[in-house]
């Protein structure tokens, strides 16, 4: 019998006549598919029926739904529910609230409720900065989506967000002990957006922005950083931005070229696009052509999206115009956050000398790694099954533990900047290669390398309103 930890296990749960159905029956499909009964759990007996729960596994992953259908065609037989690993790791959502102290008799309930609690409110009312160390806000974040961009799926309903939202803050907490809690908005007008967010902000240490498409996204979080003094973080753009530019550091390495020398092209002018686009230009590179599209955005060129127009005049210094494997020519790094399958061969033959190649695109890159893995010095992709994973992961739970504890009002580009060079920094000299350019997400060391580089730049720039203990001299 197979191992039932060794492949994919789900549960089906079955309603099967006592008289008209036949056991045997059902395992040999299931057998005849690729599937393997490791358990059978009656759940409950009646007259004529039984309901069951048979846990079954598969070295194949796709097979789930050839299953049931041919289950469903047999007669006695009804599916009630399939269930996996993964379904079943969400019952009841991912996340819960915990009290921090026990409630056992009328004086605790006192002190945390009524009468007593008063004397706290009237602190925070006296002194509103007071919320930071009597509330939840000193270490919670609100992880709010219009669920517009969804991963690969698009536009969504609210509620089928939630999960993706859950995981953010399962994220948060496990890597930086951030409390985060999920909030999926019920509407994608902008305004709507930015109102009810700065309704709810008082509860709220920080705003990690998720989700949102572009071009909305831009507006709401500066119109945010703008209207809160809480710092508005977009994480699709930003957590992007900052572990490429850490990758792209570490990738250079590699290949003995500067920052400042590099030619970039960067296809998929969107959200992710345009703020890697902005990192870099902080970082020293001075040669970005953005590509989408209409092909290579230049200046001399007015668009329909008023943030390609501020990037055809921020980027493409020798306005290069084509396509995209045209203007690909002769370029040091590629960096792909678009579609999939776009590229070919014969464009990367075409870059320069070590050509790197970020190929971001999800869940299937712009190019597959194997294609190239011969003539590209380092490849990257969004992916956890290739090498040098350009995960946002990385990221946000480090750079908000940072800016929950120095209480930055803003998370600005220094910032930034500082969490990309505290991600590089985690790999050392001699680990560098092709092949490890950008540190695991279960690294220990990114989080907290993160938090010091990070609260370090926001009091050099002015923007900590405290000062953690253990930057005190």
């Amino acid at each position: 019998m197979m191992n039932p930890l060794s492949g994919k296990s789900f549960i089906l749960r079955v309603e099967m006549d006592k008289v008209g159905m036949k056991f045997a029956e059902m395992a040999t499909a299931i057998s005849e598919l690729g599937g393997d009964i490791v358990a059978i759990d009656v759940i409950s007996t009646y007259q004529t029926t039984t309901i069951r729960d048979i846990t079954v596994t598969t070295v194949k992953t796709n097979i789930i739904d050839l299953i049931v259908n041919e289950l469903e065609k047999m007669e006695g037989l009804k599916i009630v529910n399939v269930s996996d690993r993964t379904f079943l790791l969400h019952l009841g959502g991912k996340i819960e609230i915990k009290s921090k102290n026990a409630i056992q008799n009328r004086d605790d309930l006192s002190r945390v409720y009524t009468p007593e609690v008063s004397r706290v409110c009237m602190a925070i009312q006296n002194d509103p900065q007071k919320a930071y160390s009597l509330t939840i806000k000193r270490n919670t974040v609100a992880v709010v989506t219009d669920s517009s961009a969804v991963l690969g799926l698009g536009k969504i309903h609210p509620h089928a967000s939630m999960p993706v939202m859950e995981g953010k803050a399962m994220l948060f907490k496990e890597l930086a002990d951030v409390d985060a809690f999920p909030v999926s908005l019920s509407t994608n007008d902008t305004e709507k957006i930015i109102e009810t967010i700065k309704h709810i902000a008082p509860t709220f240490g920080g705003i990690n922005l998720e989700d949102i498409a572009s071009p909305r996204c831009f507006e709401i979080e500066e119109r945010l950083k703008q209207e809160l003094d809480i710092p508005v973080f977009h994480d699709d753009q930003h957590g992007t931005a900052v572990v490429l530019y850490a990758a792209l550091i570490n990738a250079l390495k590699t290949v003995n070229k500067k920052l400042s020398d590099v030619k970039v092209v960067i296809c998929g002018i969107g959200a992710a696009g345009v703020a890697c686009s902005k990192m870099l230009m902080a970082g020293g590179v001075k040669e970005i052509i953005g590509v989408d599209r209409e092909g290579a955005l230049v200046k001399s060129k007015t668009y329909d999206q008023p943030v390609w127009n501020w990037y055809a005049q921020h980027s493409n210094p020798n306005e290069n115009e084509g396509s995209l494997s045209e203007v690909l020519k002769g370029a040091d790094v590629f960096i792909g956050v678009s579609t999939a399958n776009i590229l070919k061969r014969e464009d990367i033959e075409r870059m320069a000398t070590d050509p790197i190649v970020f190929a971001m695109a999800n869940p299937v890159p712009e190019i597959m790694p194997e294609e190239i893995e011969d003539i590209a010095a380092v490849i990257a992709t969004g992916r956890s099954d290739f090498p040098n994973q350009i995960n946002n992961v990385l990221c946000f739970p480090g750079i908000f533990r940072a800016a929950l504890d120095c209480r930055a009002s803003t998370i600005n580009e220094e910032m930034k900047l500082a969490a990309a060079e505290a991600i590089a920094g985690v790999i050392s000299e001699e680990e560098v290669s092709k092949h490890y350019i950008i540190p695991s997400v279960f690294n220990k060391k990114v989080v907290k390398s993160i938090r010091l580089k990070v609260i370090q730049a926001a009091i050099d720039t002015g923007v900590a309103r405290r000062i953690p203990r253990d930057f005190r001299s």
